[in-house]
């Protein structure tokens, strides 16, 4: 395979990250995803952080799964599934230990965070930030835009992305209000199921008997998982008024946009430092 020997590792498996995994996997890069002991992805049927609570998940025909140890990993990775570790820090894992003759590794933060955790630029030889709270050429080498609008899915080698707005992008008409937040402190309940129809202030759920109301007509676009523990305003489902069951369960074409641009940043890096191409 062209791109077997450059392992990339990405950070988080939300549904921003997990359609970046889709396009590099289907371009031929090997894939380990690392993740939280805990994850809360929201969109968890596209999701592939959700293989860390399921063991395993298949997404579209992307298959992913959880993986315990580094030889594990390497096992999934042969039967050409992604392997998901829980490695908080990238120190928990020896990346360069999980394919032969390996490349520089290349490292992707995609956990969303909104600002710098830990992410530096001698991590890798190409660190890779999707969001807000990074800037290229101090924090990473290149940021993706991941901002709704003409810039969505930009690569940006120099500077940042637009600043976080607090406010969800706009979907069919809505904004902050599709977003299911925990009315209170405590374990999370769901009455419903991602894909299901509901109508304006129908029960979907209760955060510690609390009730989670639906906000308008719509379909659960995301919930995270039941019997999660959560604190009060944590963001724990969606509501999508467009009604499109089958975009639930499908990546979405914001998540797919972002995703090209990281894998136009990889290739642009490696055409600049590793073309084996003999022109006449």
């Amino acid at each position: 395979m062209l791109f077997s020997s450059h392992l990339i590792a990405v950070r988080g498996g939300g549904d921003l990250a997990t359609a970046v995994i889709y396009r590099l996997h289907k371009a031929g890069f090997p894939v380990i995803v690392l993740e939280l002991e805990r994850p809360l992805p929201v969109r968890r049927r596209v999701a592939v952080a959700s293989a860390i609570l399921e063991n395993k998940i298949t997404i579209e025909d992307l298959h992913a799964q959880r993986a315990n140890s580094i030889d594990e990993a390497k096992q999934i990775m042969r039967q050409g599934i992604i392997p998901v570790m829980i490695a908080p820090m990238l120190s928990d894992i020896h990346l360069q230990s999980l394919i032969p003759n390996p490349q520089p590794p290349i490292i992707i933060d995609a956990r969303m965070a909104k600002r710098n955790i830990d992410t530096h630029m001698d991590q890798a030889e190409l660190v890779i930030a999707l969001g807000p709270g990074f800037t290229a050429g101090v924090d990473c080498h290149v940021v993706i835009e991941t901002m709704r609008g003409h810039r969505l899915g930009r690569v940006i080698w120099e500077g940042s992305a637009l600043p976080n707005t607090g406010t969800p992008g706009i979907v069919a008409g809505k904004g902050a209000e599709r977003v299911l937040r925990a009315p209170t402190d405590g374990m999370v309940n769901w009455r419903m199921e991602i894909g299901d129809s509901v109508k304006h202030n129908t029960i979907i759920g209760d955060v510690n008997g609390s009730h989670v109301f639906a906000p308008f007509d719509g379909v659960i676009r995301g919930l995270i998982a039941p019997g999660m523990q959560v604190k009060n305003g944590l963001k724990i489902g969606d509501v999508d008024a467009r009604g499109n069951r089958d975009a639930c369960f499908t990546i979405s074409d914001k998540a797919l946009a972002i995703a090209g641009g990281v894998l136009e940043a990889i290739l642009t890096h490696l055409n600049k430092t590793q073309s084996n191409i003999n022109l006449p």
